[in-house]
Protein backbone atom coordinates (compact mmCIF):
# COMPACT_ATOMS: atom_id res chain seq x y z
CA UNK A 1 0.00 0.00 0.00
CA UNK A 2 1.41 3.38 -1.02
CA UNK A 3 0.43 6.20 1.35
CA UNK A 4 -1.13 9.30 -0.16
CA UNK A 5 -2.74 12.50 1.03
CA UNK A 6 -6.42 13.33 0.58
CA UNK A 7 -8.11 16.71 0.20
CA UNK A 8 -11.86 17.21 -0.25
CA UNK A 9 -12.41 20.39 -2.24
CA UNK A 10 -15.39 22.59 -1.41
CA UNK A 11 -15.19 24.65 -4.60
CA UNK A 12 -13.42 24.78 -7.92
CA UNK A 13 -11.10 27.44 -6.56
CA UNK A 14 -10.24 25.28 -3.54
CA UNK A 15 -9.54 22.35 -5.84
CA UNK A 16 -7.22 24.36 -8.09
CA UNK A 17 -5.40 25.86 -5.07
CA UNK A 18 -4.97 22.41 -3.53
CA UNK A 19 -3.56 21.11 -6.79
CA UNK A 20 -0.98 23.90 -6.83
CA UNK A 21 -0.10 23.46 -3.15
CA UNK A 22 0.37 19.69 -2.92
CA UNK A 23 3.01 17.40 -4.44
CA UNK A 24 2.19 15.10 -7.34
CA UNK A 25 -1.59 15.62 -7.15
CA UNK A 26 -4.48 14.01 -9.05
CA UNK A 27 -8.12 15.01 -9.15
CA UNK A 28 -10.55 12.30 -8.01
CA UNK A 29 -14.07 12.02 -9.43
CA UNK A 30 -15.71 8.62 -9.55
CA UNK A 31 -12.32 6.93 -9.40
CA UNK A 32 -13.33 3.98 -11.58
CA UNK A 33 -10.15 4.31 -13.67
CA UNK A 34 -7.73 6.16 -11.40
CA UNK A 35 -8.14 3.82 -8.43
CA UNK A 36 -7.62 0.77 -10.64
CA UNK A 37 -4.39 2.29 -11.98
CA UNK A 38 -3.24 3.05 -8.44
CA UNK A 39 -3.76 -0.59 -7.50
CA UNK A 40 -1.60 -1.62 -10.47
CA UNK A 41 1.13 0.86 -9.60
CA UNK A 42 0.66 2.72 -12.87
CA UNK A 43 -0.54 5.86 -11.10
CA UNK A 44 1.24 6.79 -7.86
CA UNK A 45 -0.13 10.17 -6.78
CA UNK A 46 1.06 11.72 -3.55
CA UNK A 47 -2.23 13.59 -3.10
CA UNK A 48 -5.80 12.97 -4.22
CA UNK A 49 -8.05 16.02 -4.51
CA UNK A 50 -11.66 14.91 -4.31
CA UNK A 51 -13.91 16.98 -6.59
CA UNK A 52 -16.77 14.49 -6.70
CA UNK A 53 -18.97 16.53 -4.36
CA UNK A 54 -18.70 19.80 -6.25
CA UNK A 55 -22.05 21.01 -7.68
CA UNK A 56 -21.20 20.08 -11.27
CA UNK A 57 -23.67 17.26 -11.83
CA UNK A 58 -26.62 18.95 -13.54
CA UNK A 59 -27.94 18.58 -17.09
CA UNK A 60 -29.12 22.05 -18.09
CA UNK A 61 -30.66 23.62 -21.17
CA UNK A 62 -28.64 26.31 -22.90
CA UNK A 63 -29.97 29.22 -24.97
CA UNK A 64 -30.81 28.03 -28.46
CA UNK A 65 -31.56 24.44 -27.50
CA UNK A 66 -28.13 23.12 -26.55
CA UNK A 67 -27.28 21.26 -23.34
CA UNK A 68 -24.69 21.68 -20.61
CA UNK A 69 -23.75 18.45 -18.84
CA UNK A 70 -21.77 18.89 -15.63
CA UNK A 71 -18.54 16.94 -15.35
CA UNK A 72 -19.45 15.16 -12.10
CA UNK A 73 -22.79 13.93 -13.45
CA UNK A 74 -22.93 10.14 -13.28
CA UNK A 75 -22.96 8.28 -16.55
CA UNK A 76 -26.17 6.43 -15.65
CA UNK A 77 -27.99 9.67 -14.87
CA UNK A 78 -26.91 11.32 -18.11
CA UNK A 79 -27.79 8.27 -20.22
CA UNK A 80 -31.29 8.28 -18.72
CA UNK A 81 -31.87 12.04 -18.82
CA UNK A 82 -34.91 12.90 -20.99
CA UNK A 83 -33.24 15.93 -22.58
CA UNK A 84 -30.19 13.91 -23.57
CA UNK A 85 -32.25 10.98 -24.87
CA UNK A 86 -34.49 13.27 -26.91
CA UNK A 87 -31.98 15.73 -28.35
CA UNK A 88 -28.82 13.65 -28.58
CA UNK A 89 -29.70 9.95 -28.32
CA UNK A 90 -26.26 8.87 -29.57
CA UNK A 91 -24.77 10.27 -26.32
CA UNK A 92 -27.12 8.08 -24.31
CA UNK A 93 -26.32 5.04 -26.46
CA UNK A 94 -22.58 5.61 -26.20
CA UNK A 95 -22.77 5.81 -22.41
CA UNK A 96 -24.92 2.68 -22.18
CA UNK A 97 -22.46 0.81 -24.40
CA UNK A 98 -19.49 1.85 -22.31
CA UNK A 99 -19.80 -0.02 -19.02
CA UNK A 100 -21.99 -2.09 -16.72
CA UNK A 101 -24.71 -0.47 -14.66
CA UNK A 102 -22.59 -0.68 -11.51
CA UNK A 103 -19.77 1.31 -13.11
CA UNK A 104 -22.09 3.81 -14.79
CA UNK A 105 -23.64 4.55 -11.41
CA UNK A 106 -20.32 5.87 -10.05
CA UNK A 107 -18.32 6.94 -13.12
CA UNK A 108 -18.53 10.60 -14.10
CA UNK A 109 -18.76 12.38 -17.44
CA UNK A 110 -15.47 14.19 -16.91
CA UNK A 111 -13.74 11.01 -15.82
CA UNK A 112 -15.06 9.18 -18.86
CA UNK A 113 -13.21 11.62 -21.11
CA UNK A 114 -10.04 11.43 -19.01
CA UNK A 115 -9.81 7.66 -18.66
CA UNK A 116 -6.50 6.28 -19.82
CA UNK A 117 -5.77 3.64 -22.42
CA UNK A 118 -6.51 0.00 -21.68
CA UNK A 119 -3.34 -1.09 -23.48
CA UNK A 120 -2.06 -4.09 -21.45
CA UNK A 121 1.53 -2.90 -21.80
CA UNK A 122 0.59 0.44 -20.26
CA UNK A 123 -1.08 -1.35 -17.35
CA UNK A 124 1.85 -3.70 -16.73
CA UNK A 125 4.65 -1.82 -14.96
CA UNK A 126 7.17 -4.51 -15.92
CA UNK A 127 6.79 -3.65 -19.63
CA UNK A 128 8.28 -0.76 -21.58
CA UNK A 129 5.74 2.00 -22.20
CA UNK A 130 6.39 5.52 -23.40
CA UNK A 131 2.94 6.59 -22.24
CA UNK A 132 3.59 5.45 -18.68
CA UNK A 133 7.29 6.31 -18.56
CA UNK A 134 8.50 8.45 -21.49
CA UNK A 135 11.64 7.27 -23.21
CA UNK A 136 11.43 3.62 -22.18
CA UNK A 137 10.05 2.34 -25.49
CA UNK A 138 6.79 0.72 -26.60
CA UNK A 139 6.51 -3.01 -25.96
CA UNK A 140 3.28 -3.14 -27.96
CA UNK A 141 5.10 -2.39 -31.22
CA UNK A 142 6.55 -5.89 -31.36
CA UNK A 143 4.09 -7.51 -29.00
CA UNK A 144 0.45 -8.48 -29.25
CA UNK A 145 -1.34 -5.51 -30.80
CA UNK A 146 -4.65 -6.97 -31.94
CA UNK A 147 -6.57 -4.17 -30.18
CA UNK A 148 -4.19 -1.33 -30.99
CA UNK A 149 -4.31 1.69 -33.27
CA UNK A 150 -4.44 1.61 -37.06
CA UNK A 151 -4.74 5.40 -37.52
CA UNK A 152 -2.68 8.30 -36.22
CA UNK A 153 -0.16 6.21 -34.27
CA UNK A 154 3.55 6.96 -34.05
CA UNK A 155 6.83 5.13 -33.50
CA UNK A 156 6.40 5.92 -29.80
CA UNK A 157 2.88 4.61 -29.12
CA UNK A 158 0.12 2.57 -30.79
CA UNK A 159 -2.42 2.70 -27.96
CA UNK A 160 -6.09 3.57 -28.48
CA UNK A 161 -8.41 5.75 -26.44
CA UNK A 162 -11.18 3.72 -24.74
CA UNK A 163 -13.99 6.27 -24.28
CA UNK A 164 -17.28 5.68 -26.12
CA UNK A 165 -18.62 9.06 -25.02
CA UNK A 166 -15.66 10.90 -26.55
CA UNK A 167 -16.48 9.44 -29.97
CA UNK A 168 -20.07 10.67 -29.74
CA UNK A 169 -18.95 14.14 -28.65
CA UNK A 170 -16.53 14.36 -31.57
CA UNK A 171 -19.35 13.66 -34.03
CA UNK A 172 -21.59 16.25 -32.37
CA UNK A 173 -19.02 19.06 -32.48
CA UNK A 174 -19.38 19.39 -28.74
CA UNK A 175 -17.15 21.56 -26.57
CA UNK A 176 -15.37 20.74 -23.32
CA UNK A 177 -15.50 23.40 -20.60
CA UNK A 178 -12.39 23.74 -18.42
CA UNK A 179 -11.40 25.67 -15.31
CA UNK A 180 -8.06 26.87 -13.95
CA UNK A 181 -4.67 25.49 -14.86
CA UNK A 182 -1.28 26.87 -15.80
CA UNK A 183 -1.70 28.73 -19.11
CA UNK A 184 1.93 28.12 -20.01
CA UNK A 185 1.88 24.38 -19.45
CA UNK A 186 0.26 22.97 -22.56
CA UNK A 187 -0.85 23.58 -26.09
CA UNK A 188 -3.31 26.41 -26.62
CA UNK A 189 -6.29 24.83 -28.35
CA UNK A 190 -9.02 26.88 -26.73
CA UNK A 191 -11.44 28.86 -28.87
CA UNK A 192 -13.00 30.90 -26.12
CA UNK A 193 -11.95 32.05 -22.68
CA UNK A 194 -13.65 33.74 -19.78
CA UNK A 195 -12.62 36.19 -17.10
CA UNK A 196 -13.63 33.59 -14.49
CA UNK A 197 -10.74 31.27 -15.32
CA UNK A 198 -12.70 29.08 -17.72
CA UNK A 199 -12.10 28.21 -21.35
CA UNK A 200 -13.65 25.81 -23.83
CA UNK A 201 -11.94 23.39 -26.18
CA UNK A 202 -13.57 21.61 -29.10
CA UNK A 203 -14.13 17.93 -28.35
CA UNK A 204 -12.30 17.10 -31.59
CA UNK A 205 -9.18 18.92 -30.27
CA UNK A 206 -9.32 17.79 -26.64
CA UNK A 207 -7.49 14.46 -27.06
CA UNK A 208 -4.08 14.29 -28.72
CA UNK A 209 -2.42 11.96 -31.17
CA UNK A 210 0.72 10.42 -29.62
CA UNK A 211 3.44 12.01 -31.78
CA UNK A 212 6.62 12.32 -29.75
CA UNK A 213 4.73 12.73 -26.45
CA UNK A 214 2.29 9.85 -25.94
CA UNK A 215 2.24 10.56 -22.20
CA UNK A 216 0.04 13.60 -22.98
CA UNK A 217 -3.44 12.21 -23.51
CA UNK A 218 -5.18 15.60 -23.75
CA UNK A 219 -4.52 19.31 -24.11
CA UNK A 220 -5.33 19.92 -20.44
CA UNK A 221 -2.99 22.32 -18.69
CA UNK A 222 -1.49 21.40 -15.32
CA UNK A 223 -4.17 21.71 -12.64
CA UNK A 224 -7.01 22.28 -15.11
CA UNK A 225 -10.38 20.74 -14.28
CA UNK A 226 -13.04 19.52 -16.70
CA UNK A 227 -16.23 21.22 -15.54
CA UNK A 228 -18.79 20.46 -18.25
CA UNK A 229 -19.58 19.14 -21.71
CA UNK A 230 -21.43 21.58 -23.98
CA UNK A 231 -23.70 20.05 -26.62
CA UNK A 232 -25.07 22.09 -29.53
CA UNK A 233 -28.75 22.19 -30.39
CA UNK A 234 -29.70 19.37 -32.75
CA UNK A 235 -30.32 20.47 -36.33
CA UNK A 236 -33.93 20.03 -37.52
CA UNK A 237 -34.19 16.82 -39.51
CA UNK A 238 -30.78 15.48 -38.46
CA UNK A 239 -30.54 11.80 -37.51
CA UNK A 240 -27.77 10.12 -35.57
CA UNK A 241 -26.56 6.82 -34.16
CA UNK A 242 -23.76 5.16 -32.21
CA UNK A 243 -22.60 1.62 -32.91
CA UNK A 244 -19.81 -0.47 -31.47
CA UNK A 245 -18.11 -3.76 -32.32
CA UNK A 246 -16.43 -5.61 -29.45
CA UNK A 247 -15.28 -9.08 -28.53
CA UNK A 248 -18.26 -9.68 -26.28
CA UNK A 249 -21.59 -7.94 -26.03
CA UNK A 250 -21.24 -7.33 -22.30
CA UNK A 251 -19.28 -4.10 -21.87
CA UNK A 252 -15.98 -4.74 -23.60
CA UNK A 253 -13.95 -1.91 -25.06
CA UNK A 254 -14.44 -1.18 -28.74
CA UNK A 255 -12.47 -2.91 -31.46
CA UNK A 256 -14.17 -0.32 -33.64
CA UNK A 257 -17.05 2.07 -33.11
CA UNK A 258 -18.83 4.78 -35.05
CA UNK A 259 -20.81 7.88 -34.15
CA UNK A 260 -22.57 9.51 -37.07
CA UNK A 261 -24.87 12.48 -37.67
CA UNK A 262 -26.58 13.06 -41.00
CA UNK A 263 -28.86 15.77 -42.35
CA UNK A 264 -30.30 15.65 -45.86
CA UNK A 265 -31.72 18.45 -47.97
CA UNK A 266 -35.38 17.39 -48.21
CA UNK A 267 -35.76 18.92 -51.66
CA UNK A 268 -32.78 17.21 -53.32
CA UNK A 269 -31.93 14.26 -51.08
CA UNK A 270 -28.33 15.44 -50.96
CA UNK A 271 -26.22 15.58 -47.84
CA UNK A 272 -26.52 18.97 -46.16
CA UNK A 273 -24.41 17.99 -43.15
CA UNK A 274 -22.58 14.84 -42.12
CA UNK A 275 -20.31 14.11 -39.17
CA UNK A 276 -18.53 10.79 -38.77
CA UNK A 277 -16.29 9.84 -35.85
CA UNK A 278 -14.57 6.49 -35.40
CA UNK A 279 -13.52 4.93 -32.11
CA UNK A 280 -11.17 2.12 -31.17
CA UNK A 281 -8.82 2.96 -34.05
CA UNK A 282 -6.57 5.73 -32.76
CA UNK A 283 -5.13 7.54 -29.76
CA UNK A 284 -8.18 9.81 -29.86
CA UNK A 285 -11.64 9.71 -31.49
CA UNK A 286 -10.98 9.87 -35.22
CA UNK A 287 -13.05 12.50 -37.00
CA UNK A 288 -13.42 11.19 -40.56
CA UNK A 289 -13.06 14.51 -42.40
CA UNK A 290 -12.03 12.91 -45.70
CA UNK A 291 -15.23 10.89 -45.80
CA UNK A 292 -17.29 13.89 -44.73
CA UNK A 293 -15.95 16.05 -47.56
CA UNK A 294 -16.71 13.32 -50.09
CA UNK A 295 -20.30 12.98 -48.86
CA UNK A 296 -21.24 16.63 -48.40
CA UNK A 297 -23.45 17.74 -51.29
CA UNK A 298 -23.75 14.20 -52.66
CA UNK A 299 -26.65 11.77 -52.75
CA UNK A 300 -25.67 9.16 -50.12
CA UNK A 301 -26.29 6.01 -52.15
CA UNK A 302 -24.38 2.82 -51.47
CA UNK A 303 -21.58 3.53 -53.97
CA UNK A 304 -21.00 7.07 -52.74
CA UNK A 305 -20.90 5.92 -49.13
CA UNK A 306 -18.52 3.09 -49.99
CA UNK A 307 -16.11 5.38 -51.81
CA UNK A 308 -16.18 7.98 -49.03
CA UNK A 309 -15.48 5.48 -46.25
CA UNK A 310 -12.79 3.73 -48.28
CA UNK A 311 -11.05 7.05 -48.94
CA UNK A 312 -10.94 7.71 -45.20
CA UNK A 313 -9.62 4.29 -44.26
CA UNK A 314 -7.00 4.25 -47.01
CA UNK A 315 -5.00 6.22 -44.43
CA UNK A 316 -4.98 3.28 -42.01
CA UNK A 317 -1.66 1.62 -41.26
CA UNK A 318 -2.38 -1.65 -39.46
CA UNK A 319 0.35 -3.82 -38.04
CA UNK A 320 0.79 -7.57 -38.06
CA UNK A 321 -2.34 -8.70 -36.25
CA UNK A 322 -4.81 -5.79 -36.24
CA UNK A 323 -5.75 -5.40 -39.91
CA UNK A 324 -9.18 -6.76 -39.00
CA UNK A 325 -9.90 -3.39 -37.39
CA UNK A 326 -9.87 -1.69 -40.77
CA UNK A 327 -12.42 -4.14 -42.14
CA UNK A 328 -14.62 -3.78 -39.04
CA UNK A 329 -14.52 0.01 -39.21
CA UNK A 330 -15.22 0.04 -42.95
CA UNK A 331 -18.30 -2.17 -42.66
CA UNK A 332 -19.51 -0.40 -39.53
CA UNK A 333 -19.23 3.08 -41.05
CA UNK A 334 -20.82 2.06 -44.35
CA UNK A 335 -23.75 0.43 -42.59
CA UNK A 336 -24.21 3.37 -40.20
CA UNK A 337 -24.30 5.95 -42.99
CA UNK A 338 -26.58 3.86 -45.18
CA UNK A 339 -28.96 3.32 -42.26
CA UNK A 340 -29.03 7.02 -41.43
CA UNK A 341 -29.65 7.97 -45.06
CA UNK A 342 -32.61 5.61 -45.19
CA UNK A 343 -33.96 6.97 -41.90
CA UNK A 344 -33.57 10.57 -43.04
CA UNK A 345 -35.44 9.91 -46.29
CA UNK A 346 -38.39 8.47 -44.39
CA UNK A 347 -38.54 11.32 -41.90
CA UNK A 348 -41.56 13.62 -42.26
Amino acid sequence: MRPFGYVRAGSLREAAEAYAAHPDPRYLGGGTNLVDLMKLGVETPATLIDISRLPLDAVEERPGGGLRIGATARNSDVAADPLVRTRHPLVSRALLAGASGQLRNIATIGGNLLQRTRCPYFQDVSKACNKRLPGTGCAALEGVHREHAVLGHSAHCIATHPSDLAVALAALDADIELYGGDSGDSEDNDHSGGTDGTRTVAATAFHRLPGDHPERDTVLRAGEIVTAVLLPAPAPGAVSLYRKVRDRASYAFALASVAAVLELDPATGRVRHVALALGGLAHRPWRATTAERALTGAVPDADTVRRAVDAELDRARPRRDNAHKVLLARNLARDALTTLASTARRAP
